[in-house]
């Protein structure tokens, strides 16, 4: 990794494992402070915490805020300001999943989809966005999914919230355009996250074959190149998204699906 990132301050929610963890390491390499999010034993996040500190040499710290409480998103951001004395970029990534057909779709199982995959991105962006706007600098990542783009079965809530992010990026990118601020959406494919290894191994057992043939299966009803994403291919798109580089790529939907969407 380049230092482009060499004393910029990041917030990566959703980064106690999997894809934000990755795109976290990835900032860090890069030279960025980062606060980290998420989900986990208290001793596993300090380990993950204190490794990457380790690995990286810069200042990694870990606020525990409940993506569903408006409140603590903004608690968490203000205190990445306070901490590392402002946030430069900022990785909305916390995100879960279920299935299950429209009718049969459980309302609260909706509405917590939708709090913590589209309207805490809502909150962190406008949490951000002052401080990115009087500093003159800023980047937001989004992570939406190929599912911003296109819809499957069994998947309303997180469809809809997807599609959300989606428009939500570009309604922030409008608004910051000349405040040297971008803002983004990433769009993968199939990246085999402890969300997907669920459903791989829901349809496994229904199926009743080994996990790893219906890994297969799974990643070739969607994706013409029948590969999963990793998370450090993710990771080094988002790393670009925050560069100089990409100062003029906003308002995008970037796609790293293999093929999916473009069928």
């Amino acid at each position: 990794m380049s230092s482009d990132l060499a004393g910029k301050r990041a917030l990566v929610t959703g980064s106690t494992s999997g894809l934000g963890l990755a795109m976290a390491t990835a900032l860090a390499g890069a030279g960025a402070d980062v606060m980290l999010n998420g989900l986990g034993e208290a001793a596993a996040i300090e380990a993950t915490r204190a490794g990457l500190e380790k690995k990286t040499g810069r200042r990694i710290l870990f606020d525990g805020a409940d993506m569903t409480r408006p409140k603590e998103i903004a608690a968490m951001v203000e205190r990445t300001e306070t901490e590392f004395g402002g946030l430069d970029i900022l990785v909305n990534n916390a995100g879960i999943q279920f299935t299950a057909k429209v009718e049969d779709f459980p309302p609260e199982r909706w509405d917590a989809i939708l709090a913590i995959n589209l309207t805490a991105v809502f909150h962190g962006c406008r949490a951000a966005v002052p401080g990115m706007k009087e500093r003159g600098w800023g980047r937001i990542v989004n992570t939406a999914s190929a599912h911003g783009l296109v819809a499957s079965v069994e998947k309303s809530a997180y469809v809809a919230a997807k599609h959300g992010v989606v428009g939500l990026t570009k309604v922030v990118a409008l608004e910051t355009a000349e405040h040297g601020i971008t803002c983004n959406s990433i769009c993968p494919g199939w990246v085999r996250t402890a969300i997907v290894e669920q459903q791989i191994e829901a349809r496994a057992k229904a199926k009743g074959v080994p996990i790893e043939e219906e890994a297969r299966v799974l990643v070739g009803e969607k994706s013409p190149s029948r590969t999963f994403v990793t998370p450090e291919q993710i990771a080094a798109l988002c790393l670009f998204l925050c560069s100089d580089a990409a100062s003029q790529i906003t308002g995008a939907a970037m796609t790293m699906d293999g093929g999916w969407t473009a069928q």
